[in-house]
């Protein structure tokens, strides 16, 4: 999928991260990927950082109940997941959180 891609090939996502940098450099800094094997993505992440997510996803207009939320790690992570069309990139924002309480996931799933 990859093969033969040059750096103009990312140029949406990057366009796309352009713009979230101008219009929300006041937001928390994501962990920011760009892969040439999804060249039209671009990926958001916060680690231990809920409230990051939650800044970026209402920032970005995702509804709450568009955010898929899981678990991994046995039950000790917290993991929520959005995704968002932006300038003509597929956006993913991605939250993990420890749970210091396995059986809090439980009853929050």
């Amino acid at each position: 999928m990859s093969e033969g891609l040059t750096l103009d090939g990312l140029a949406v996502p990057l366009r796309a991260l352009r713009l979230l940098a101008v219009d929300f450099g006041h937001l928390p800094a994501p962990c920011v990927q760009v892969s040439t094997v999804y060249p039209d993505r671009l990926e958001l992440s916060f680690h231990d950082d809920l409230a990051g997510f939650e800044a970026w996803r209402e920032a970005l207009g995702i509804a709450p109940d568009a955010v898929a939320h899981g678990t991994q790690g046995d039950g000790r992570t917290r993991v929520l997941k959005a995704t968002a069309d932006f300038a003509g990139a597929v956006l993913e924002l991605t939250g993990f959180a420890q749970i210091t309480d396995p059986a809090q996931s439980s009853a929050a799933a």
